[in-house]
């Protein structure tokens, strides 16, 4: 049916104004929905009864997928979080959010004003808003994190974020991201590290392969994480003799114990650059 495909075509749901826009009726719409075939999460939206629930949920409450809801969404390095994440102008009415038993709002909202305007057919926030909540939102590590990822992906573009008038926080957050770090564990790595005041280098190209993090000349770290098996993990070991025969120490470490055990990780780099292995002899 021509309806139902415009509106799978759209995302799963929609604003009706579109669908009457491009020519369907008022009744065609109303009997799509009494026969089940569309659904209304609110007045003015339709969907198909399987549709994103996250964007149903954002058209029942009146508000916009973003933060590190949307930043998840969009496979950007994003550490755990147990609630959603969601936008609305400062001055939005008609918002209202889905509530728990005891009272409690089932997603975080966030009342800004947006940089880039958002919409009003709209459910997900643009990048940009997405990253200035992030800021705003997150631990600065963990901002860090989805903000190298976003520029990783090239799914934001540097210069044009210079050009919004970003607060402080995000200002500060844009001169520190950096888009070579592989993943959110080298970027977690890296920053955790910078402490010591020595050169921290990601994703270096020697022997052949990649190196995850490389801290001065030669002190090596590989960060392994959930493909590192069978045959990956071969070649692996295989890289690590050799870059052990070029003179380069090597420690590998995992998703755990960046995350989970930090403290053993970080001694373990003090320890190493103590004895100077981070050196070219």
């Amino acid at each position: 049916m021509q309806i139902l495909d415009a509106v799978r075509a759209g995302g799963g749901i929609v604003r009706a104004q579109t669908l009457r826009e491009r020519g369907c009726s008022s009744r065609a719409l109303t009997q799509l929905v009494r026969s089940g075939m569309l659904v209304r999460p609110r007045g003015g939206w339709l969907a198909v009864p399987d549709a994103d629930p996250h964007l149903i949920a954002a058209a029942r409450d009146g508000v916009v997928l973003s933060c590190v809801t949307q930043a998840r969404r969009l496979g950007l390095w994003v550490l755990e979080h147990d609630r959603t994440h969601v936008a609305a102008a400062s001055h939005a009415g008609g918002v209202r959010i889905a509530r728990s038993g005891d009272g409690r709002a089932l997603a975080t909202v966030h009342w800004m004003k947006p940089a880039v305007p958002r919409h009003p057919h709209h459910l997900i926030d643009p990048i940009e808003n997405v990253l200035l909540l992030v800021a705003a939102c997150q631990p600065l590590e963990s901002a860090l994190t989805i903000w190298e990822s976003a520029l990783r992906k090239q799914i934001v573009d540097p210069l044009a974020l210079r050009r919004l008038p970003l607060p402080a926080r995000a200002r500060h957050l844009l001169e520190l991201a950096r888009p070579s770090a592989d993943s959110g564990l080298e970027t977690l790595f890296i920053v955790r590290l910078r402490w010591l005041r020595v050169p921290i280098t990601a994703q270096l190209w020697i022997a052949g392969h990649h190196v995850d993090v490389l801290i001065g000349d030669r002190l090596v770290f590989q960060i392994d994480g959930g493909t590192h098996v069978d045959e990956q993990r071969s070649q692996d070991i295989a890289h690590d003799a050799q870059l052990l025969l070029m003179g380069y120490s090597v420690f590998r470490v995992g998703y755990r114990d960046v995350i989970d055990h930090w403290p053993r990780v970080q001694e373990m780099v003090s320890r190493a650059v103590a004895q100077g292995l981070h050196l070219a002899r």
